[in-house]
């Protein structure tokens, strides 16, 4: 009788614990459906904000760009035409996009737009404006390429740096912007 009582009490346990490895699976696959669309609401999170960031970007260029060309000629340049350009050369394998290229007979302004623009942003224009200068080389195109970058939001140090690299900086100032040119220890650098 004992054995039998035994036997029925090790099944009982036994049943418990495999009602509780069912219940813990249970919960590992609800578990793991709920990261699944977690992840998938994450995705859709990202790809909004990058649409928002995207529209934002445009809406900065679209305020910026149509007063560059005064903003400039206040600082003496005469640039007669102002435009986005995408630069796709295969054959010399250049490819870039500027935001806004600001044009005369002699000069070229490349003026790169980012909300904030960080370390990241502004080597990366420079790298955008070497490329400009080798297009434009391709093409016998001597004028003198001059860079900038505009920012909603410029920290201090980011700002130095644009200054430090030969950089214009182009900033909100009220109900519009200032332009800093690269003056002092820092000069305009040219391509």
């Amino acid at each position: 009788m004992e054995t039998t009582q035994t036997t029925h009490e090790w099944r009982a346990t036994a049943d418990e614990i495999w009602a509780i490895l069912r219940d813990v699976g249970r919960k590992q696959e609800e578990t793991a459906q709920q990261i699944k669309e977690t992840e998938k609401q994450m995705k859709e999170t990202d790809k909004r904000v990058g649409e928002i960031s995207n529209r934002f970007g445009d809406m900065v260029e679209h305020m910026v760009i149509p007063n560059l060309l005064i903003k400039f000629a206040e600082l003496g340049f005469t640039f007669t035409k102002a435009n986005r350009t995408v630069i796709e050369d295969r054959e010399h394998n250049i490819f870039t996009e500027v935001d806004a290229l600001l044009e005369n007979g002699d000069k070229v302004m490349a003026v790169e737009i980012k909300t904030k623009p960080g370390i990241g942003d502004i080597d990366g224009h420079i790298k955008r404006m070497g490329k400009l200068r080798a297009y434009a080389d391709l093409h016998n195109d001597r004028r003198v390429y001059l860079g900038a970058v505009a920012g909603v939001v410029f920290n201090k140090s980011e700002k130095t740096y644009a200054l430090k690299k030969g950089l214009y900086v182009i900033e909100p100032s009220g109900d519009t912007f200032n332009i800093t040119p690269p003056t002092g220890s820092y000069y305009p650098h040219e391509w």
